[in-house]
């Protein structure tokens, strides 16, 4: 492959996968670091032997209480070390992992329990109201077999001592309501069962599921979709790989481990590495600095509004951010100014890449120490082959710098949608994963995304990719984000309309943001419509959701300025 020539000289051009479950990985790593520190929540830290003897004892309960090989577990928690003790455990019986957003609603808690069927829930205590409200709600419909047992968990509860006192306990559930729900437990009783032998299972790893992840729903509802033992394994074998990851690192976990970004970049590569891990539930910008600066991680993974969250912080200053060497972005597209200000301010080399759930994460990015392109997504990862196909018919591999919808395979690709043969088939044909996201590469085999196939605006016969209006937006000194989208028009087909937040202090008006665009775009290109609003939604892991947008434009209308 072209883009091969480009690889650090430490990144092997194909890797060796060891016929492996990815917990099988872990416990290597228990047994070479077993003193070494695996996790870091709040000062609490619990190194690996701990770790591995949580993860053992949870696996023993869960086939006690006579969890089998294929039955579905359901996680309803942020980035804590009950996640990660539980996650192992399940692979370790051979389980599924089914990670759900905590903050989801009722409504799509019973859309994902309804799909996946999982038989047992492991829950922070805090949405005990909610989960017990849904169980009920499939109970009575006959759908017994959801949720026979929910296990509940408080933070704290790893949490170091002192914290504890400024932490206080999470909502319980109290003794009344346990005589009324008999299958609700708490996740520390399960911890204190003897680990015993495992029961052996015999598990394809290359066609037997270990996470039903689902979709973040940006484009719709969300699909599951079932990714394989040995899909996560190498993919969290090639991310390790990319930046040299080792038991000298230690990497700052703030995106969401129950998606896949977080999951795979944050929690399974470092963690087959020998890699400490340091666990923030929650994404603020104050929370976040101090973090880096006093755990002094070497790794970073994050999406833009993280970063841009950063450089506008107005305390940024006080905070020592040299301990990292280097930091993944991905999920969303990067402007060329927001890595620009990152890495002027903090010296660390600034990566942009490109995955997504389907091919469980992150499937490229740009080199560690290599050539690093502004605007490009990079190259892809050791056994991963890309091409640029044209959009009509998805047969035809285009030319250098001609715009296609980029496809994929590899060994990361999910084996498919759960339930869905008809989006599975229309997905991966011919064993390439079609990514419905538009590109280009150029002559030395780095890739660029333009937008999201769907995302394309065609206003007055013309295409208008979102990413390059938002590139110019973004170079506003006042803009802080930036979103565009299509509005339907009766006369050009559609209108391009921007939605933008101000930075701190920022006043502007949306006359002057349409002349800024006029300077730096041709005239299709300009925004026909300006929306400034305080904040713009966001999916778990702070990824703009523009269905949402193109939702309530539809449905409430908007405060525009016309061309």
């Amino acid at each position: 492959m072209i883009w091969t020539q480009y690889y650090d000289p430490e990144v092997p051009t194909r890797l060796e996968y060891r016929e492996a479950k990815l917990d099988e990985l872990f416990r290597q790593s228990v047994k070479n670091h077993s003193d070494a520190v695996a996790l870091i929540f709040f000062s609490r830290l619990i190194l690996y032997r701990e770790l591995g003897d949580y993860v053992n004892r949870l696996a023993t309960a869960l086939q006690t209480m006579g969890i089998q090989q294929g039955d579905r577990v359901a996680l309803l928690l942020p980035n804590c070390p009950q996640y990660v003790i539980s996650y192992f455990a399940i692979l370790s019986i051979g389980a599924v992992v089914v990670p759900i957003n905590p903050l989801s609603t009722e409504f799509e808690l019973l859309h994902i329990f309804r799909d996946a069927q999982p038989v047992i829930g492991i829950s922070l205590d805090l949405l005990a109201g909610k989960l017990e409200s849904v169980r009920e709600t499939c109970h009575k419909s006959g759908e017994h077999q959801i949720l026979k047992k929910t296990f509940y968990t408080a933070l704290n509860e790893f949490m170091p001592m002192p914290i504890k006192l400024l932490y206080p306990l999470s909502k319980k559930i109290s003794p009344q309501a346990k005589e009324r729900l008999p299958h609700c437990l708490r996740f520390k009783s399960l911890l204190k069962q003897e680990p015993q032998p495992l029961i052996p299972n015999h598990i394809n790893l290359h066609e037997d599921i270990a996470v039903l992840i689902y979709t973040g729903g940006t484009t719709g509802k969300p699909k599951g979709v079932m990714l394989s033992h040995h899909a996560l394994a190498a993919n969290a074998a090639q991310g390790a790989s990319w930046v040299q990851m080792s038991k000298d690192d230690r990497l700052l976990a703030v995106l969401p481990i129950f998606h896949g970004f977080g999951m795979s970049v944050c929690m399974n590569a470092p963690l087959i590495s020998g890699s400490s891990c340091v666990l923030l539930p929650r994404f603020t910008g104050d929370e976040l600095l101090k973090g880096i600066h006093r755990f002094q991680p070497t790794l970073f993974a994050g999406v833009p509004t993280m970063y841009i969250g950063i450089i506008n912080h107005p305390r940024l200053t006080r905070y020592n951010l040299s301990s990292l060497r280097g930091c993944f972005v991905g999920a969303a597209p990067l402007a060329p100014e927001i890595k620009r200000q990152f890495e002027e301010l903090t010296a660390s080399k600034l990566m942009e890449g490109y995955g997504l759930t389907e091919a469980v994460t992150a499937v490229c990015a740009n080199p560690y120490r290599g050539i690093n392109k502004t605007g490009s997504i990079g190259i892809p990862f050791p056994d991963v082959s890309m091409e640029i196909r044209d959009i009509d018919t998805g047969e035809n591999v285009l030319t250098p710098r001609e715009i296609g919808e980029i496809v994929l395979k590899g060994p990361d690709l999910m084996l498919g949608y759960y339930n869905q043969p008809q989006e599975t088939a229309s997905a991966i044909r011919k064993g390439w994963l079609y990514t419905g996201d538009m590109g280009y590469m150029d002559d030395d085999g780095y890739f660029y995304i333009v937008d999201r196939k769907k995302d394309m605006i065609i206003t007055g016969g013309f295409n208008v990719y979102p990413r390059e209006v938002e590139d110019v937006l973004y170079l506003h000194p006042a803009v802080k984000e930036a979103c565009v989208i299509g509005t339907p028009d009766n006369y050009k087909g559609e209108l391009v309309k921007a939605f933008i937040t101000l930075k701190e202090g920022a006043s502007i008006g949306e006359e002057e943001i349409i002349s800024f665009c006029r300077e730096h775009l041709i005239p299709y290109k300009v925004p026909q419509q300006v929306e400034i609003r305080p904040e713009l939604p966001k999916t778990a892991i702070g990824k703009i959701l523009k269905r949402s947008l193109r939702d309530q434009t539809q449905i409430y209308g908007s405060k525009t300025n016309m061309l």
